[in-house]
């Protein structure tokens, strides 16, 4: 028997929509587990992808922030075929909307601006994340295979899945977007 796909997610800077949609697999997620092995998600204990790596590298959300940049950073080296899932990773999508504003304004407005703000202050400190420009994951790291959508369908997410599991680059054409 061949050995499963490995399979690794995680999600950047945006809303989690799109691993609610690769919920919305419901029993198909049974069908596409004889095929691949998740090794870590957001939705488990497991949050990185193992130090020697995975066959694919599932990335939601748009990189807005050092941590956010080093993640994506570590599942590129991580896998073999990286998948950017949803319009924020892979255009960027709502979250670069903030890229309007100077990251002094949106800090302002996050920590002291804000209605239910009193007495707020900027938070520093060396161990929290350093606000970046928005940028879409392939402005950091390469990515294989786009999957848009906001959040992509989950008839899309299996599609490109178990295209992958199998070996084969997926195209996205007709019921499952017009993309290539």
């Amino acid at each position: 028997m061949d050995a499963k796909a490995t399979v690794a997610s995680d999600w950047l800077g945006g809303c989690a929509g799109c691993h609610m949609s690769l919920l919305d697999m419901d029993e198909r997620i049974l069908a596409l587990l004889e095929k691949a092995t998740l090794t870590s998600t957001p939705i488990t204990d497991l949050k990185h992808p193992p130090a020697a790596g995975v066959d694919v590298g599932v990335l939601e959300g748009a990189v807005c922030n050092s941590d956010q940049e080093k993640v994506a950073r570590q599942m590129r080296a991580r896998c073999k075929c990286l998948v950017a899932m949803g319009d924020c990773a892979v255009f960027g999508g709502v979250p670069t909307m903030r890229n309007y504003a100077k990251l002094e304004e949106a800090l302002k407005r996050a920590y002291l601006e804000t209605e239910s703000t009193v007495d707020g202050e900027v938070p520093k400190d060396e161990d929290l994340a350093v606000m970046q420009p928005v940028r879409a994951l392939d402005q950091v790291v390469e990515v294989d295979v786009y999957l848009p959508g906001c959040p992509p369908s989950a008839d899309a997410i299996v599609h490109v899945l178990a295209e992958l599991a199998a070996g084969r680059k997926p195209k996205l054409q007709g019921k499952h977007l017009d993309w290539h």
